[in-house]
Parts: structure tokens; C-alpha cells; sequence
């Protein structure tokens, strides 16, 4: 069954305010017609089980998932990549369970997205939120410097910098040591080129911990992918009882 994200002020007792698009969407790209059924999820947490009535929607139930988000929250800080690169990292990593997106500014960065770019990455979040059926969107925050993004970051929490040069330990190690349910994790991601000499030794003084994912050299639209999947797959090794 189709999903559509709502905001939670769209709910008015047991009815929701669908946005002109949304209306549009649902009557006539879906083409359901009035008492057809569709659900919504409000970004945190709510499924509901809801049917077209006239402009609006009527919520008939409020649904029980099967499958709910991973535990500790997933914070993914990343260095602005050339083009339009950004766009799949963030469509691949919302299907992969992240929390949060922050977009870099760091000392390789060529190019400062303009807002409608930001715009843009908050839709692809919405819409890799439904097609993968997650129940709560991911927040993608506007692109900030790297120095202040560190500096705003949670005291407790597994800080882990990606490096891709160095003898480092892997991140599937460094996690499969930690508790990991306890505290929200934030994975960083460097730029092409890599993270400069005073941007790890800025992270360093934040607490990261300096991590490797594997042998290659990884493009900077592949790593964020590949330590997402790192991440979610350790979280769930240790929530699926073991037989």
C-alpha cells in the first residue's frame, strides 16, 4: 500500500489536511478515488491507516509497525562531494537507517550548494523515507563548516572519522567493541582527496576515533554507503537473537 509523508499539524481530530500535491498525488498519479486506501506516516514514528474523503483524508487506524527504527541514533556528517552526488547519499543512506544528515563544508570542498539544492535533499529524504518504508524521516540539516558541526556534536556518543590512508582499525571492529544500543552514533565522511592534516586533528580534538573501511579507496558518494551498512548490520547482529 502507498505511504505519503504528513506533517503532524496536518492531523485535526480524526482527519488529515492534505497539501494541494499530496491531493494531486494520490487522486490522480495513484488515480484512488474516494474511500480509496493509502497510509501516512506523520516523520515520527506514527503509521496510520487512512482513506480519501473529499480534499481531505479520514484516519481510519493507527497501525502497529512489524518493523520499527534501530535503537541508537544514526548521525551522518559528510563532506559536500562535486555535482549532484550528494543526492544519492542521501536517498541510500535514509534507506539505511541514518538520523541525521549533516553536510560538510570542509577545506576541499569546491562548491557551496545553493538552498535550492538543500531543498532537494529534504525531498529525496522524504521520498527514500516512504519507498523504503521507514516510519520517521531523517533530518538533513542546511551545509555548515566542518569546525562548527564538531563543535555542536553530543559529549556521549561513538564518534568514528572515516580515513581511507593510515593503519587504522576497521569500523566493524571498532563497533563489534562497543555497546552500541547506549549512545548515538556519528560516522564522518571526508571529501575527494581525503580529509586534510588539520581537519583530523580537529576531529581528534572532538573525540573521534580514526576508522577504516577496508583496503580500497572508496569514492566519497561510495564510503558513506558501505559505513552505513557497516553500522546498521552491527546494530542488528546484536538485536536478532541469536538461535
Amino acid at each position: 500500500m502507498q505511504r505519503i509523508t504528513i506533517a503532524p499539524s496536518q492531523i485535526n481530530d480524526n482527519y488529515i489536511s492534505l497539501t494541494p500535491e499530496q491531493h494531486h498525488y494520490l487522486t490522480r498519479v495513484l488515480r484512488l478515488q474516494t474511500d480509496g486506501q493509502f497510509q501516512a506516516i506523520d516523520g515520527t514514528g506514527q503509521l496510520y491507516l487512512c482513506e480519501i474523503a473529499a480534499a481531505n483524508a479520514q484516519i481510519i487506524q493507527l497501525i502497529t509497525p512489524l518493523v520499527g527504527e534501530l535503537p541508537p541514533p544514526i548521525t551522518l556528517i559528510c563532506a559536500l562531494p562535486k555535482g549532484n552526488n550528494f543526492d544519492d547519499i542521501v536517498r541510500a543512506c535514509t534507506e539505511l537507517g541514518v538520523m541525521t544528515i549533516l553536510p560538510a563544508i570542509s577545506d576541499r570542498t569546491l562548491l557551496v550548494p545553493s538552498p535550492q539544492k538543500y531543498q532537494r535533499w529534504c525531498k529525496i529524504a522524504q521520498e527514500a523515507t516512504e519507498q523504503s518504508e521507514r516510519l520517521t524521516s531523517p533530518t538533513v540539516a542546511e551545509p555548515r563548516a566542518l569546525q562548527r558541526i564538531l563543535s555542536e556534536l553530543p559529549d556521549r556518543s561513538y564518534k568514528y572519522l572515516c580515513e581511507a590512508r593510515g593503519e587504522h582499525p576497521h569500523l566493524l571492529t571498532c563497533l563489534q567493541s562497543s555497546q552500541l544500543i547506549d549512545l548515538p552514533i556519528i560516522i564522518a565522511i571526508g571529501p575527494e582527496g581525503g580529509w586534510t592534516p588539520a581537519e583530523i586533528q580537529l576531529a581528534l580534538t572532538h573525540n573521534f576515533q580514526l576508522v577504516s573501511l577496508g583496503r580500497q579507496i572508496l569514492r566519497t558518494i561510495t564510503a558513506p554507503i558501505v559505513a552505513l551498512s557497516i553500522v546498521t548490520a552491527a546494530i542488528e547482529q546484536i538485536l536478532v537473537p541469536k538461535s
